[in-house]
């Protein structure tokens, strides 16, 4: 509600004009403007509301986002990629629709492109081939003293075998060309995401991951037109593995930044 004017007139039956402001207040509320930057608010007093203390500037003074929240990308990532392979899982475990698709495909793309491009497309899977890359790479980093992460692209690669194995004797899904069984998820496909793409984070990420992720295309066609697997064996591998390692990246990178102490903290 709005105030009523004081009465302006005094004791002694004198009348005062208006009230005026301290000078002492007003300059000391013009310096304390005038030194932050931030008009009517004193240095020495914290802003009022949360939103002063949580506001970033961007270039210029201008007003920013809300700090980023580490991690939060990859997992989000991780989350959709894992969802994918358990929808594609599913459609292959029932038999779905998504299933009948995916075979008229194979059938259709098996046998086409030259057969010697195709086929070294699909050697790039085997262990023979991925393998010593891997080694190699792990050589590397242990060397630039980071074994750490060469421990972690060691793992990943033993880790092939215990998420494949079973699920291709749970689905024991037929091939292309082929009655026996076992084909999902791609084991060549997998082992190729883990050594190249491993090798490429351990020896120089920028540089060398396109050249990764180009192998692995190259394996996943080769495979295809080879009529060696379904393209849904091949999209299972990529997603399970892609979206594993970005989860176990997301946590490593939280978890180092829990680790990492405040900058506002005093000493102890």
């Amino acid at each position: 509600m709005r105030e009523e004017p004081r009465s302006q007139e005094t004791a002694d039956g004198t009348r005062q004009g208006p009230p005026q402001p301290r000078p002492g207040r007003a300059s000391a509320h013009t310096a304390g403007a005038s030194r932050s930057g931030t008009p009517h608010r004193s240095d020495r007093r914290p802003p009022h509301t949360p939103r002063g203390a949580r506001l970033h500037t961007g270039p210029g003074g201008r007003p920013g986002t809300l700090p980023p929240v580490p991690g939060r990308p990859a997992s989000v990532s991780a989350a959709v990629l894992l969802c994918g392979f358990a929808l594609v899982t599913w459609q292959v475990a029932v038999r779905g629709p998504l299933l009948r698709l995916d075979e008229r495909a194979g059938r259709l793309l098996a046998g086409r492109g030259p057969a010697w491009l195709t086929e070294a497309g699909a050697d790039l899977g085997g262990l023979p081939v991925a393998l010593p890359v891997l080694l190699a790479a792990m050589t590397y980093a242990v060397v630039r003293g980071r074994r750490s992460h060469a421990l972690c692209a060691g793992a990943a690669m033993i880790c092939v075998p215990v998420l494949v194995v079973p699920l291709k004797l749970l689905l024991a899904r037929p091939g292309p060309l082929t009655d026996a069984t076992g084909y999902y998820p791609s084991g060549h496909t997998a082992t190729a995401l883990v050594a190249y793409c491993g090798a490429a984070l351990l020896v120089h990420r920028r540089l060398l991951l396109p050249v990764a992720a180009f192998a692995v295309a190259a394996t996943g066609c080769g495979l295809v037109l080879r009529g060696y697997h379904w393209p849904l064996d091949v999209a299972g591998s990529v997603l399970l593995f892609t979206g594993s390692w970005l989860l176990l990246a997301a946590m490593r990178r939280r978890r180092s930044s829990g680790r990492t102490p405040s900058r506002r903290s005093g000493p102890s």
